[in-house]
């Protein structure tokens, strides 16, 4: 008892707030949208190419939407920032469960994209505003475990759910994001959010957040090395469903295990790996993770039975857990304080692997099928570390420049 009271105090109340509705969030997103190469595929004729530029919309819209998004909390405010992206996300998936055609859909995931690349960036950045920065490690952490026990139970729930009717994960989520965004709201007005917005110590502008982010070198390398691990990683929220069905028995019900399975190693795997990466730089974390990343898509690539998928995806979850937060301490450490949102929203550039990966994905495993999909995708993890050791280099010339700077 004595060790949750301490944990408690430990951080801000807001925190606690986001990571628990964090839980529930992740739990109602993971029943639907995981699904949703398969929803589209069974309930309508597009190609397995269009579904994957559908799927992929929503992370074109959220390459630019991250950065406006943070940047307009910078401005305006985190509170008014996420609220309304949750409120719209709602309606989103609301239109997934009735829309029908290919432009709707299309614009649909556009939208929520550009929903989750405002609420994403920027509750990160919130939790920092209200962190010691020796802590922050602690609540990235804690935020992606929040993530993971969610989607542990979402995609068996939502499995549950569409053997009832196809739509129905989709509208169980929008409920729920609506419940979750009006008393997120009363939270945030009980703890007073608008004192902690009203601290800003420097006006940020559009022009101004461009012009520092056009002009970090170090940041334009991350993006690269992200984007290039955006296009492997999101094969796993689109193509790899499919490729299940399409080479095991009940292959739909064999991925909302290997969901499940994801979320839980992270859960189990998260603390001793976490210890691990605090004692070391977050390059070493990430060049490690994107190596079990590759390592888990070749699994992927030549798997024969649910046994191998399920270690393959065992060992894809270290390279997550590897790379998820030590990405945000680097982005952390880059960013200054009046400007922490802009950064956040702006590593959603990264977001056009995210793009790339299902449409292309989408046609190599119709053209090739998932062999030389998954073998590609081990390819472009493992090259994505040249980009992130630059970018460490740039990063230690910059901060010698400065500190000689600044002495002379």
């Amino acid at each position: 008892m004595d060790r949750l009271k301490a944990f408690v105090k430990e951080f801000h109340p807001i925190v606690h707030s986001l990571v628990i509705g964090t839980i529930f969030v992740r739990a109602a997103s993971s029943m639907s949208m995981p699904f949703l190469f398969i929803y589209l595929s069974k309930n309508t004729d597009m190609s397995l190419g269009t579904i994957g530029l559908i799927i992929g919309a929503g992370s074109l819209a959220g390459m630019i939407g991250g950065f406006v998004g943070g940047a307009l909390s910078d401005m305006i405010g985190r509170r008014r920032v996420m609220l309304g992206a949750l409120y719209v996300w709602a309606f989103v998936f609301l239109g997934f469960a009735f829309g029908k055609g290919v432009v709707f859909f299309f614009l649909l995931n556009l939208l929520g994209g550009l929903c989750r690349s405002f609420y994403e960036p920027v509750s990160q950045a919130l939790m920092a505003d209200v962190t010691a920065p020796e802590k922050r490690f602690r609540v990235f952490s804690l935020r992606y475990t929040a993530i993971n026990v969610g989607v542990a139970v979402g995609p068996l729930i939502g499995t549950l759910l569409a053997m009832k009717a196809s739509a129905l994960p989709f509208t169980v989520t929008a409920i729920i994001y609506l419940l979750y965004a009006f008393s997120l709201q009363r939270l945030l007005n009980h703890f007073g959010i608008k004192q902690i917005e009203g601290q800003k110590k420097e006006p940020v502008t559009f022009r101004k957040a461009w012009n520092v982010i056009s002009g970090d070198a170090a940041f334009r390398l991350f993006i690269l090395g992200g984007t290039l691990g955006a296009f492997g990683y999101s094969q796993m929220s689109s193509t790899l469903s499919k490729f299940t069905e399409m080479s095991m028995p009940n292959g739909a019900a064999l991925f909302a295990v290997l969901m499940s399975v994801n979320a839980l190693a992270v859960v189990t795997l998260q603390h001793p790996f976490t210890r691990w990466m605090e004692k070391r730089p977050a390059l070493t974390s990430i060049i490690a993770g994107n190596v079990a990343y590759a390592l888990g898509d070749i699994g992927y690539a030549f798997a024969t039975n649910w046994a191998v998928f399920i270690i393959s995806m065992v060992v894809f979850t270290i390279g997550e857990i590897l790379t998820y937060t030590a990405g945000d301490v680097f982005i952390d450490g880059l960013a200054p304080e009046h400007m922490r949102g802009t950064y956040f929203g702006a590593k959603s550039f990264s977001s056009l692997g995210s793009f790339l990966g299902p449409w292309l994905g989408g046609i190599l495993l119709a053209e090739y099928g998932g062999a030389p999909l998954f073998i590609t995708c081990a390819c472009v993890s493992t090259a994505s570390n040249l980009f992130y050791w630059m970018g460490q280099r740039k990063a230690h010339s910059s901060a010698r420049t400065t500190r000689s700077a600044m002495r002379a």
